[in-house]
């Protein structure tokens, strides 16, 4: 363990050189400025320290390299496995960069690295661009970047990673280092999609996508069979300006559902189309016409009004698990329906994301992101109050993982249980990023992360 003197001292050293400010333990705000944005984890670090801009990122990066002193980053504080809590560590609080940039006749766009991906998308939405990122609002935009980036335009526009255009990146030595195309290449690569572990990223700068409206939001639809096999295949096939989440479980007592839906299993298909109303009808008419919709969302809408959240939801502590499908049947879905109904304490879900499109036309080596081929992201979700017990939980993750499984992977932005690691997230691309990692953080202060071992 280290020694408290030295840390004490680290602390007081960054104190007096980030302008932004240290939190410690004894301080007001500590209990709130630990907290993730993911309830259920308790994370206690040394220290919090937040920068205001880049200069105090080096400053502080080169006290706690200097020092010896372990260190996490914290940008949305979104990964579930809850590595940006910096539990016994100092904690690289971003959130106080969370500056915005538009040159709105470029069609280019500046985020600091403590943005989030709500706040991006409104500013951009405002006049009528966008940035193809997930689908939460609180999301980081840095953290997102780094895993891919899978969202509501992936399938018209790519992933995230195919919207970079470059990135200003604090590296294990103080330096601050700009990466693109051009300048430092391999940083670039590894940066777009390879998880992290490189520095501290403290600007990004985007392709902004003409989006003045979509077609889209919740559908929801009673569950079967095949009523879960239609709508995915009907996902699969559907035009590329269609990208949809499908999301099978039993509807939870929460006053945003019907009580007469309480405790039904559903389908939600919440989605977008990237075109006008007309078009956007006849890709959702398919999925319309597996069954009578339960409720029906879907309309022409602001792009923005999908990082819309429902108010009042309960805190609740959710465990997340992913692999990838290539194939699809009824047998399939029938096995997804036998997992979400089987009796448990807690939430239990199994999300579907059909893939293709643009994800699928960019060369496999042009980015660190590995999984261009697959068809179809399968994550295995469970969980529920803080309090639940975790044992059931994790055991229902790691079985519903293997069940539905098609080769031993996973994406690393919902890396968490059902025993993957996270080498399993980057298939024939581990070793690259391994080199490029050595290259820029020699000593593997950034990399702690991608050596955790996983519930």
């Amino acid at each position: 363990m280290l020694e408290e003197k030295i840390v004490a001292s680290a602390v007081d050293r960054l104190a007096e050189r980030v302008r932004g400010g240290v939190i410690r333990p004894a301080d007001d705000g500590y209990d709130a400025a630990r907290q993730l944005t993911l309830p259920g984890r308790d994370p206690r670090p040394l220290a919090i320290v937040r920068p205001l801009d880049t200069d105090d990122v080096a400053a502080a990066v080169a006290v706690l390299v200097g020092e010896g002193v372990p260190f996490a980053v914290r940008g949305g504080g979104h990964h579930p496995a809850g590595w940006s809590g910096g539990d016994g560590k100092v904690v690289l609080d971003m959130r106080a960069m969370d500056g915005i940039e538009l040159d709105v006749p470029g069609r280019v766009a500046t985020a600091q690295g403590g943005a989030t991906t709500g706040a991006y998308t409104k500013a951009a939405g405002e006049h009528g661009l966008a940035t193809g990122f997930g689908d939460t609002p609180t999301v980081g935009v840095a953290g997102l970047t780094i895993g891919g980036g899978l969202g509501f335009l992936s399938r018209a526009h790519g992933l995230t990673v195919d919207n970079l255009l470059g990135a200003e990146v604090v590296t294990a030595d103080g330096r601050a280092v700009w990466t693109d195309a051009e300048a430092h290449p391999d940083l670039f690569w590894a940066l777009r999609g390879g998880g992290g572990g490189l520095g501290v990223i403290t600007r990004l700068r985007f392709a902004l996508r003409d989006v003045p409206s979509v077609y889209g939001g919740m559908l929801v639809l009673p569950a079967s069979p095949e009523v879960l096999h239609g709508v995915v295949a009907a996902a699969l096939e559907a035009p590329d300006e269609l990208t949809v989440i499908v999301q099978t479980m039993l509807a939870p007592p929460l006053h945003f559902f019907p009580p007469e839906l309480h405790g039904k299993a559903l389908v939600f298909v919440q989605g977008a189309y990237l075109g006008d109303e007309e078009a956007g009808r006849e890709a959702f008419a398919p999925l319309r016409a597996l069954a009578r919709p339960l409720a029906d969302q879907v309309q022409a809408r602001p792009y923005p009004s999908l990082f819309e959240e429902p108010e009042g939801a309960p805190p609740l502590r959710l465990r997340f698990a992913t692999t990838f499908r290539d194939s699809w049947d009824l047998a399939t879905a029938e096995r997804v329906l036998a997992l979400v109904t089987a009796p448990a304490a807690g939430l239990r879900a199994v999300q579907l994301r059909p893939l293709g499109g643009a994800i699928a036309r960019v060369p496999d080596d042009e980015t660190a992101y590995p999984h261009r081929r697959r068809r179809l992201l399968v994550g295995t979700v469970a969980g529920g109050p803080p309090t639940l017990d975790q044992a059931p939980t994790l055991a229902w993750i790691a079985e519903a993982r293997a069940a539905l499984r098609e080769g031993d992977v996973a994406f690393f932005s919902f890396l968490d249980a059902g025993g993957a690691t996270p080498r399993d997230a980057f298939p024939g691309v581990w070793d690259r990023l391994q080199a490029v990692r050595r290259a820029y953080d020699p000593e593997g202060v950034f990399g702690a992360h991608l050596a955790a071992t996983l519930d």
